[in-house]
C-alpha cells in the first residue's frame, strides 16, 4: 500500500480498532508547508552521512547540549538516523526541548515565524511553566517537528520532502496532539510523526504502525513522563491492580502496546533545575546519560558533570553537582 495513503485509509481500518465506533478517523483538513525555500537552502547545504559504525560513534562521543533549534534538530535526526541504519529501528520515540521566547511574553510564538534564525529564543522544556498550557506548546512542537522531518528525510535536487498535517487525530481538539506525514519523492523514505500523542492517541498509533511496514513511524514529546509516579508503578504490574492503575491513567498499558509494536526512545534530552540551576539530560539509543549544568553568567551555555547508564534522579544529579564542587545558586 501506498504511504501517502495511509492517512486517507486509516478511516476504514480504525473502525474495527477504536472503542467507539462512532468516532472513527475522518481528517478533517491537510494543511501543506508554505514555507519550503528557507528549508531547501538549509537542505541544499547538508550532506549525507555514511552510515558506519566509526560515524555513528563520532555522534555519540559529541553527545552535547545543542546551543540551537538548528542543531537540536540535527542532533536528532542524525540519532534517528542511525537507530536506523544500526539497528533497524522503524518505531522510534524522540524527547525534545522547545523553542521559547527567552522574555516569555510569546510563549512558542516567535519559533513560529523564524526563530532558528533569531537570537531570543531559548531551548526549554516543555514543561508546567508554558503557561498557555498543551495548545501552547504543539504550537511551538509543532515546527519543531517539521524541521527535524526536514533535516531527516532525504531532499530531491536540494527540495524538502512536502509535509501535511493531520490534526483529526486529536478528537477533542485541545489536547494538543498532531500527525505530520512527509511525501517524498520516493514513497518508501516517507514518514509519519505523531507530535505530543497521549495515551488515548494509541489506537491511532498502532492502525498506522501497522499500515507502514518499514517505514518510519515516530512519537515526538509524547504526554506522559519518563519517570514514574505511584499510578504508573502501579500500572505496570501485571494482575487485578495494574489493570486498575492503567485505567485510572497509569501508563503501564500504554507501555507494553508500544513495547509490542517495537517502539524504542532514540534520543531525549531534558530539563529541570537542582540547586536552581539549569540541569539537562542528554541521551541516544547508544549512548549513557549525559548530565550537564548550565553557566552562572549565561543559562544557554552548558558544561558536563557526569554520566549515568540509567536516566539519573534528581539526587544522583544533586551529587555531581556536589562531585564536581558546584554549590547551590542563591541569585
Amino acid at each position: 500500500m501506498n504511504y501517502r495513503a495511509l492517512h486517507q485509509t486509516h478511516n476504514n481500518n480504525n473502525n474495527n480498532n477504536h472503542h467507539n465506533p462512532n468516532n472513527s478517523y475522518q481528517p478533517l483538513h491537510m494543511l501543506s508547508t508554505d514555507d519550503s525555500s528557507s528549508a531547501a537552502a538549509a537542505a541544499i547545504e547538508a550532506k549525507e552521512e555514511l552510515f558506519t559504525e566509526e560515524s555513528i560513534q563520532r555522534s555519540t562521543n559529541r553527545l552535547s547540549v545543542p546551543a540551537s533549534v538548528t542543531e537540536m534538530c540535527r542532533e536528532a535526526a542524525s540519532a534517528m538516523r542511525d537507530a536506523y541504519a544500526k539497528n533497524g529501528n522503524t518505531r522510534q520515540i524522540i524527547r525534545v526541548l522547545l523553542p521559547r521566547d527567552s522574555s516569555n511574553a510569546q510563549l512558542g510564538m516567535l519559533y513560529e515565524a523564524d526563530a532558528s534564525r533569531s537570537n531570543d529564543v531559548s531551548l526549554v522544556p516543555p514543561d508546567e511553566t508554558w503557561q498557555g498550557g498543551i495548545m501552547q506548546l504543539y504550537r511551538a512542537a509543532a515546527p519543531t517537528c517539521k524541521e527535524i522531518l526536514r533535516e531527516f528525510s532525504p531532499s530531491e535536487n536540494g527540495i524538502p520532502p512536502k509535509l501535511v498535517e493531520d490534526r483529526s487525530v486529536d478528537e477533542s481538539g485541545v489536547d494538543g496532539v498532531g500527525l505530520w506525514i512527509t511525501e517524498n519523492v520516493n514513497a518508501k523514505d516517507d514518514v509519519s510523526c505523531f507530535v505530543q500523542p497521549t495515551q488515548e492517541s494509541l489506537e491511532f498509533v498502532e492502525t498506522i504502525s501497522s499500515q507502514a511496514g518499514d517505514r518510519l513511524v515516530l512519537l515526538m514529546n509524547p504526554q506522559w513522563r519518563n519517570v514514574d509516579d505511584a499510578l504508573d508503578a502501579t500500572s505496570k504490574n501485571t494482575g487485578f491492580f495494574g489493570m486498575l492503575a492503567s485505567s485510572l491513567g497509569g501508563k503501564g498499558n500504554s507501555l507494553r502496546r508500544l513495547d509490542e509494536l517495537g517502539f524504542e526512545t532514540v534520543y531525549t534530552i531534558e530539563g529541570y533545575v537542582c540547586k536552581n540551576r539549569q540541569i539537562r539530560l542528554v541521551k541516544r539509543f547508544d549512548s549513557d546519560w549525559r548530565v550537564f549544568v548550565a553557566a552562572d553568567d549565561d543559562v544557554d551555555r552548558f558544561s558536563p558533570v557526569g554520566t549515568s547508564k540509567s536516566r539519573p534522579s534528581y539526587q544522583d544529579c544533586d551529587k555531581m553537582l556536589d562531585d564536581a564542587g558546584i554549590v547551590l545558586n542563591y541569585l
